[in-house]
């Protein structure tokens, strides 16, 4: 007997129109984390010998995630960056091209 009978067969021994799958609490995703945090695109110049800086901070979400999304960015921007402690720092003055590029993402920004 081969699974597709077997599954036919349970199917078949359950009472018509009662659903005998318990309900499974939906466990909120990272993603859905993100989505709800706002996360704020700020300027930095100090301890950069007066270069710019453009820093991303508010994440929930962990470390390898945000990793992935500067990468995103990087790539995105064509501009050096890191992460690090859960805040993305991206090279340069960007501001606008980084929160337009995390609107894009579907994440929530805002400009300081």
């Amino acid at each position: 007997m081969d699974w597709m009978s077997s599954l036919e067969a349970l199917k078949a021994s359950l009472p018509e129109g009662d659903d005998h799958m318990p309900e499974t609490p939906r466990q909120p995703s990272a993603a859905d984390s993100v989505e709800k945090a706002r996360l704020d695109v700020l300027l930095d110049k100090k301890g950069r010998k007066g270069k710019a800086a453009t820093i991303v901070v508010g994440f929930t979400i962990p470390d390898e995630q945000v990793e992935d999304v500067a990468r995103r960015l990087r790539q995105r921007l064509g501009t050096g960056g890191s992460s690090r402690g859960g805040e993305i720092l991206i090279q340069g003055d960007k501001r606008r091209e980084v929160a337009a590029e995390l609107a894009a993402m579907g994440l929530k920004c805002r400009i300081i």
